[in-house]
């Protein structure tokens, strides 16, 4: 059971269960993509793992080696928990409301997708009967980038005496968890005070870490409604600044505080300037109020699930699962503006805080379909990581740009260089979204201006390090591709075809911006050697048992023995030696089947079946990566009730904790990959030429219908059992292809097309003990 209501339109969770705090504290926290919130309780005690983030602001350590080495990365880098201003403490005749004591009559917790608000309502009774009711609202605002809000009303049943305490707190004791010890002594209260500023219902503060020297400020204001006799103070210092108001509340009536938070950070301006930008926040908040920002918030999200919105019909909590994933796919991106997508989004602390990959590949997709402008800020972030990437690749001993692994501010912090420093196949990725965004948004200006030198530098990079061999092509060797347990192989068919895609793109935006290009150095003779490199690209197939191998050599690789490893000793990172990993054929993740997804024009319908046949016997799913990227396969090669049951378990990671860690914050992939299962698995969109869709729908499901945006118009899609019909929500005419039959899309005239018959799907079996469940619809909506 996972605790939370089956709703449509929110995530609702009633009674308080502490050691689920941490859990529901990532599933509730709310985010704009710049601030991030996790869902504590408003009086900040109980708790699981507070936290408060700044997207971009980290703390730098040393990294560990036990043996260094040449271009090994010196420093990692930590997300920080900033300023908190949750926190409001309620004391009811001098007793304070804490959830463990007394008697909670009443209290649950809302998540609404629609107003992007986390609403509480508590009836507590504290340990000498007093009763109240408390009922708050919290926001972060998708409008005003700077603001988030809280609005707290308590309503005694009896006369009684309030106080509340409105606090800013910085340096709040948190456990640290993990083996670093460098890494805990960094987070050990993180934020050197610099200036601490009260006045009336306002405070400010300001601090910066001790060694990346970045400044960040916070402040408060509060609106008081509370009748006559009520005292206020405020003071402030150091890591504390505390509004306190204390007034006796007659039977009936209410004490009702709204909180402004302004939040703010640079790594160049002054500690005036960032007091000056958090007082503007504040400023701008107060003057829209908290029913304006409501009204914002909600017409916000009102034009995003236009766009976005998912409906399916035949399974209440699936339909939950996916606009949860939605919605805080959205709060991740929407306003990081020139910032990247962290793996957690700013949900916890997960992963130190960095991105991945993952953001490219998963993540993007879904925002360049729906919310597009937070795609091209994302690529942004990457192209202002230029010059970091370049001078990783010189160390390297490279041409062009190599991206880092994992990293908060563009510089590689990965101390594991098999994983790490060998995935080159990050440099592809970031140029496959650059690509997919600009030909599913034809933006001009970001392919002039960005795009175009983020395809040139990847390019050059993969020129350096593949060579053309005379027997085979163009070759690139001693490279680690998606597979986390296959490491610094040659010729890994995904880093190969995403390398390939890498250089055509290349070659085309050169094409479209010869005076970019020319800027960049590029010559004629370049973009040929590009050409002939990806027309050479090395794809090696096992001719014997009819497969493409993962990597040269995989296929002969000795099998892993599935039936005698013990259930308990998933994930096998955690229990076996990646030498052991490394040398047998067992694949922690998709790697191939993500290159037949995302490269699918690479391969023929049959070669798709048996290569799925292939790795699916051999895929034990360690990473949450992974469930989406096989629902979508499953679904292309006829395996529907499969490509159903991983859809699920991508939608459900996080909602039933599937890998337990759910409390250090959300997987920003595995939802993105609740998306990219049913639009791209059950929907079959697919964009290697165009826009095009190949549709059927899930066993169970009576049927499904998604929205997305493409060139500027907003098309639906809905799949019944037998035909799909499409229309033009907003925007121009539209071409497409339903099954492979063009399709032209006009305004205000939906088509509606049969389905045919899915293929005959190959037989395919899973590791021993490692198959998904099997999805039962959880019933109709109503």
């Amino acid at each position: 059971m996972t605790g939370y209501d089956i709703e449509p339109w929110s995530l609702r969770w009633r009674g308080l269960s502490v050691p689920e705090l941490r859990r529901t504290e990532s599933t509730f926290a709310l985010s704009n993509g710049h601030i991030g919130m996790r869902g504590t309780l408003d009086e900040g005690e109980p708790r699981g793992l507070p936290g408060t983030y700044l997207n971009g602001f980290y703390e730098e350590h040393a990294l560990p080696y036990g043996e260094g080495g040449y271009g090994y990365p010196e420093a990692g880098q930590t997300v920080v928990n900033v300023t908190d201003g949750k926190v409001i403490r309620l004391l009811v005749e001098d007793e304070p409301l804490d959830m463990r004591y007394g008697w909670a009559h009443v209290h649950e917790r809302e998540l609404d997708f629609r107003t992007g608000t986390l609403r509480r309502c508590t009836e507590w009774e504290s340990p000498t009967g007093r009763r109240i009711t408390v009922r708050s609202e919290r926001l972060v605002s998708f409008t005003q980038r700077a603001v988030a809000a809280i609005h707290y009303v308590v309503e005694p049943e009896d006369d009684l005496q309030l106080v509340v305490q409105s606090d800013l707190l910085a340096n709040e004791p948190i456990e640290h968890r993990g083996g670093d010890p460098r890494v805990a002594a960094a987070l050990d209260a993180p934020l050197v005070a610099d200036f601490a500023w009260a006045e009336g219902t306002r405070a400010v503060l300001a601090h910066h870490t001790r060694h990346s020297g970045l400044r960040m400020a916070a402040a408060m204001d509060h609106e008081l409604e509370a009748g006559d006799g009520v005292r206020t103070g405020i003071h402030a210092e150091g890591d504390l600044a505390r509004f306190t108001a204390a007034v006796d509340v007659p039977a009936g009536g209410s004490l009702r505080l709204t909180k402004y938070l302004g939040y703010g950070w640079s790594a160049q301006r002054s500690v005036p300037a960032l007091r000056a930008q958090v007082d503007a926040a504040l400023a701008g908040a107060r003057q829209t109020g908290w029913q304006g920002l409501l009204a914002e918030q909600k017409a916000f999200l009102d034009d995003f699930w236009e766009v976005a919105d998912i409906e399916v019909v035949g399974d209440d909590e699936l339909q939950q699962a996916l606009r949860f994933a939605l919605f805080h796919i959205l709060q991740a991106g929407a306003r990081g503006e020139t910032r990247a997508v962290p793996g957690k989004g700013l949900t916890g602390p997960g992963y130190d805080g960095h991105a991945f990959w993952d953001s490219e590949m998963f993540v993007l997709p879904v925002l360049t379909y729906t919310v597009p402008d937070a795609a091209r800020d994302a690529l942004r972030w990457r192209h202002s990581t230029l010059d970091k990437a370049r001078e990783r690749a010189q160390v390297l001993g490279q041409h062009g740009a190599a991206f880092p692994w994992r990293s908060i501010n563009g510089a590689e912090c990965s101390a594991y260089w098999p994983a790490g420093t060998a995935a080159f196949h990050v440099s592809g990725d970031v140029a496959h979204a650059v690509a997919q965004y600009t030909a599913a948004t034809g933006d001009a200006e970001f392919d002039r201006e960005c795009g175009t030198e983020l395809l040139v530098e990847t390019a050059r990079l993969w020129m350096s390090l593949g060579h053309n061999d005379p027997h085979d092509g163009f070759r690139i060797d001693g490279v680690t591709g998606p597979d986390e347990y296959s490491a610094i192989v040659d010729n890994n068919v995904y880093t190969n075809l995403i390398a390939q895609k890498n250089l055509r793109s290349a070659a085309e935006a050169c094409e479209r911006n010869p005076d970019r290009a020319a800027g960049l150095a590029v010559t004629a003779d370049e973009i040929a050697e590009w050409q002939k490199a990806a027309k050479r690209m090395r794809i090696p197939y096992d001719t014997m048992l009819g497969v493409h191998q993962q990597a040269e050599g995989f296929t002969s690789h000795a099998e892993w023995d599935f039936a005698g490893t013990d259930p308990d000793a998933y994930p096998l990172l955690l229990s076996k030696p990646y030498f052991d990993l490394y040398r047998k054929q067992v694949i922690k993740q998709a790697d191939l089947v993500l290159a037949m997804h995302v490269r699918g024009d690479a391969f023929s319908p049959e070669e798709k079946a048996a290569n799925f046949a292939y790795y699916e016997e051999r895929t034990v799913r360690d990473s949450s990566l992974s469930a989406g990227t096989q629902s979508v396969l499953a679904a292309e090669v006829g395996q529907l009730q499969l490509a159903y049951d991983y859809l699920a378990e991508a939608a459900f990671t996080d909602l039933h904790d599937l890998h337990h860690n759910v409390h250090n914050g959300l997987h920003m992939a595995s939802l993105a990959g609740a998306w990219i299962g049913l639009v791209a698995g059950f929907g079959g969109m697919r964009d290697h030429s165009g826009l095009t869709f190949a549709p059927r729908l899930a066993p169970g499901l009576e049927q499904l219908e998604f929205r997305m945006s493409y060139r500027g118009t907003r098309l639906c899609v809905n799949v019944g059992r037998t035909e799909a019909t499409y229309r033009i929500v907003s925007g121009d005419a539209l071409r497409t292809a339903h099954h492979g039959e063009p399709v032209v899309l006009e305004p205000g005239q939906p088509v509606t097309m049969p389905i045919p018959d899915p293929p005959t799907p190959p037989d395919v079996r899973q590791p021993a003990g490692r198959a998904p469940v099997r999805r039962v619809p959880s019933g109709a909506e109503g």
